[in-house]
């Protein structure tokens, strides 16, 4: 079933935070801004392999989400940062729970193919 926005309808609230940082990219765009504002380049320097196109794509994506925002400043040549929004920085235990988690598994895995 599609929504109004075009967006698939979601059944549990699991589903609605996978669909919104969901992808290889928009966790990990989110972690480097818990760190503080950062401008696109920074970003792209920081997220190695990702191409402008899709770098864009998450962030739009993730502003419209309101788990971002995007200042421009009126200068030349142009100057725009990417922070964390309120309801972005609640996502920070989330993204502490899947580092640690992540960690965690790490462990275990390389635990057990050296046994």
């Amino acid at each position: 079933m599609l929504r109004k926005t075009g967006k698939k309808a979601v059944g549990c609230p699991v589903e609605t935070t996978i669909r919104v940082i969901g992808g290889r990219w928009k966790v990990l765009v989110l972690h480097h801004l818990l760190d503080g504002t950062k401008r696109f380049a920074e970003l792209h320097r920081a997220l190695t392999g990702i191409s402008h196109r899709t770098l864009t794509k998450q962030l739009r994506e993730l502003e419209s989400d309101g788990i971002i925002s995007r200042k421009v400043y009126p200068q030349i040549p142009p100057k725009v940062e990417y922070s964390i929004t309120p309801l972005g920085k609640k996502l920070s235990p989330v993204l502490f729970a899947m580092h640690d988690w992540g960690a965690e598994f790490d462990r275990v895995v390389r635990r057990s193919k050296q046994n």
